[in-house]
């Protein structure tokens, strides 16, 4: 029996490395916890919107993707409402409650820094059923990524996953144009067409918008095959 457990423990060592250098991880987490403060009074949600966190406290760009994968799930962090809070939130915005994810690629030169091409969408969620809880929800297809792409969340009515009244180093930036930042009630900008590129003119300090995605980045090759490739490129 001793002959055998020496084999096998020399395969787990090879094999767990492979493993590791694929490991799954959520796009937006490890930040600091903030909570929305809803149901008190004012209330406070995400509408008719596309965006996305530039900083989390102390943690800047939490959804730019480090290399290419897949997104394959998503979880939003929703505020408890009372009913009279969800019938004014209906009226006004839209039914049910409902979100999507959003990957954009970024212009990288200065004059193009807020102009944001949507690559792709997940199919829409309604999380009217999740008030006071943290929904995962599982994509139909994953959404495929590379480096330097964002993950960002679409509101096409509204949801609760938002947290305010937080301090300065708690910023998102939105797909609503410059000028219609502070607008009451502003105008409908959620991104949803694929292809469209849209200028992301307003920057919202003090707030945090609440969601990860699940990301797995693609697999290192340990061949060198990855190196061969770089070089002959």
């Amino acid at each position: 029996m001793k002959r055998l457990l020496l084999p096998i423990f020399l395969c787990l060592m090879v094999v767990l490395p492979a493993q590791a250098s694929a490991a799954v991880t959520e796009i937006g987490a490890g930040g600091d916890a903030v909570k929305s403060k809803c149901p008190a009074d004012p209330c406070q949600v995400l509408n008719q919107v596309t965006g996305y966190q530039g900083r989390a406290g102390a943690k800047r760009n939490p959804y730019v993707i480090p290399r290419a994968g897949n997104i394959v799930a998503f979880t939003v962090t929703l505020a408890d409402l009372a009913q009279n809070q969800i019938n004014f939130f209906n009226n006004s915005f839209g039914s049910p409650a409902s979100v999507r994810l959003s990957i954009l690629r970024k212009g990288k030169k200065r004059k193009t820094r807020l102009n944001h091409r949507l690559m792709s969408q997940s199919e829409v969620f309604r999380v009217d059923r999740y008030f006071g809880s943290s929904p995962s929800f599982a994509l139909d297809k994953p959404l495929r990524v590379q480096k330097g792409y964002i993950v960002a969340l679409t509101v096409p009515t509204w949801a609760p996953a938002f947290a305010y009244d937080l301090t300065r180093s708690n910023w998102w930036r939105s797909s609503r144009q410059k000028g219609d930042c502070d607008k009451s009630p502003p105008t409908s900008a959620p991104q949803q067409r694929a292809g469209r590129v849209v200028r992301y003119g307003c920057t919202y300090f003090t707030a945090r918008l609440q969601y990860t995605a699940t990301y797995v980045p693609d697999p290192k090759p340990t061949d060198g095959s990855g190196r061969r490739r770089r070089q002959s490129g």
